[in-house]
């Protein structure tokens, strides 16, 4: 069921109904059912994956907080001495990380079975038979969000193995948490802690929060069906046809997918976050702005938010501080890389996050190498890092606007290109940009080939516009929730600006009879 379906908005529109009609108590259970029957609509069969891996999880995590009580009786009934307590803890903290990997192995590696057995096979069959040609691919019944439930849930565990907080008991609370319906297909991946309160909080019938959660949702469809869907089949034919669109089109189809890919999740974000507003429920934004970023570090601290944080917490420090890279460190060190010596325990797990990235991305050759080269251009800028600060010493003019507009532009740009390795092979990234160095000229634009990408002229004006009022949004927010500032306004101007978005969405949006609205692209991850 699409999140941009008229299924989905009646869907929708009978949870909420239902949400405020059954007594506070019981709005949890009502959302863990309408979660159940959102899942199933697909096939029933759907539903088991995320069911093993809550009931998994949820097991796993009470051994795991039985454990942690049972050390603290045991220190307090039998008073042990240092030694003693020590060897105990170690015991315990052995036990809790056998029960800690059991769950991270099983469910890894049912999301490593189902996504990757394919592109393992068929790398397998090059390598080791190229003469055979491809190997016959196995049909899983992938199911929808599985990389966003397991990131979740395996995020949970961690936590409750640290002793962050006591596990849930009840296993229906945690299955809702698991399989909460408007974040379950896309994200955001939320923390349990966090989610928690809002998940089993008692909400009450709020018009203002229900007024901007469906803004929210409007928002989020005019990013889906006006810009993205408009750009989804010139990009697409831009994109697979390299030998036909060279030089300018190389621009063209690398800014359209980089507008395209952020219209889309964006939006998609848009919608479920205001879904949940609509049921009183907060989750934790996803975007932050990502292209007033003046560097690609901060691109990814503005982008996917919730992923990069969760490779940060759960991979980037424990593998940075890890026995493994403070050993490599000392052996660099030895050897008389004093200096690189301290940076590489960085560079190893910086490296190991953008290769999970672009695993995570995807199972191909093109989202490791996407991944892979984001991490080297970050890396190198780190190395430069001394160099751009005698550059801004020595030329204090960089400090001006203008200067920071030109990083903004240049930091999307340089997304923009990485992304090219998404899409295209490896070598021909390389042959496209210099292609585009070489023969790119605006004249282009006129012989003909922009016609075949079936846009019209009134394709163009609405794409304009859009992006315009995209980008104007987006100033209006860095002072503050536009949402709020709207609410403000007299409530002629208030309505005139929703219905004039409404019938933007209406009337320029890319449906109509026989339409099915593309499945948002972050879906398949």
């Amino acid at each position: 069921m699409s999140l941009v379906s008229y299924e989905f908005l009646a869907f929708f529109a009978v949870a909420a109904v239902l949400y405020y009609i059954v007594p506070k108590r019981f709005q949890w259970i009502l959302l863990l059912a309408v979660s159940f029957l959102f899942y199933a609509g697909g096939g029933v069969v759907y539903l088991l994956y995320p069911l093993i891996t809550a009931v998994s999880t949820w097991f796993l995590a009470l051994r795991i907080g039985k454990a942690d009580s049972a050390a603290q009786a045991y220190i307090q009934e039998q008073k042990p001495d240092k030694e003693q307590k020590k060897a105990y803890q170690a015991r315990i903290r052995k036990r809790k990380m056998r029960l800690m990997m059991a769950g991270i192995l099983l469910n890894f590696g049912i999301l490593a079975v189902l996504k990757y057995t394919n592109f393992l096979l068929g790398n397998l069959s090059v390598l080791f038979s190229p003469e055979d040609g491809a190997v016959r691919q196995i049909s899983w019944v992938l199911p929808l969000g599985i990389s966003y439930y397991t990131f979740q849930t395996m995020g949970y565990l961690i936590d409750v193995f640290r002793g962050r907080y006591k596990p849930e008991r009840n296993l229906f609370r945690f299955m809702l948490f698991v399989t909460y319906f408007p974040q379950m297909i896309s994200g955001p991946i939320s923390c349990f802690d966090q989610l928690r309160k809002e998940l089993f909080e008692e909400h009450s019938f709020d018009g203002t929060k229900i007024t901007f959660g469906l803004w929210r949702i409007l928002w989020g469809f005019f990013k889906k069906l006006v810009i993205a869907d408009r750009l989804a089949s010139a990009v697409a034919m831009i994109t697979v046809s390299p030998d036909t669109y060279d030089g300018i089109y190389v621009l063209i189809g690398m800014l359209g997918y980089t507008l395209q890919l952020y219209a889309d999740f964006s939006g998609c974000m848009d919608i479920v976050i205001g879904v949940s507003q609509c049921f009183g429920i907060r989750l934790p934004e996803n975007f932050q702005r990502p292209f007033g970023a003046k560097n690609l570090s901060e691109f990814w601290r503005r982008w996917h938010m919730t992923l990069t944080g969760w490779f940060r917490e759960y991979i980037f420090f424990p593998v940075s501080t890890s026995r493994f890279c403070k050993t490599v460190s000392r052996l660099a060190g030895k050897l008389g890389m004093k200096k690189g010596s301290k940076k590489l325990p960085v560079y190893i797990a910086n490296l190991l996050v953008w290769l999970v990235t672009g695993i995570w991305h995807g199972a191909s050759w093109n989202f490791i190498l996407w991944g892979l080269a984001n991490g080297i251009v970050m890396m190198v800028s780190q190395e430069f890092t001394g160099l751009y600060r005698s550059f801004h010493r020595r030329f204090p003019k960089t400090d001006g606007k203008a200067y920071g507009v030109f990083e903004k532009v240049r930091t999307g740009l340089l997304f923009a290109v990485l992304l090219m390795f998404q899409y295209y092979p490896f070598g021909t990234v390389f042959v496209m940009l210099g292609n585009l160095f070489m023969t790119g000229r605006p004249s282009q634009l006129f012989d003909g080939r922009l016609a075949g990408l079936g846009l019209t002229a009134a394709d163009f004006i609405v794409l304009a516009v859009g992006l315009i009022l995209v980008l104007l949004i987006g100033i209006l927010q860095e002072t503050g929730s536009v949402r709020l500032k709207l609410a403000e306004k007299p409530l002629v101007v208030r309505y005139t600006a929703i219905f004039l978005l409404f019938v933007m969405v209406l009337v320029a949006g890319c449906y109509g009879h026989g339409y099915d609205a593309s499945q948002f692209i972050y879906n398949q991850f």
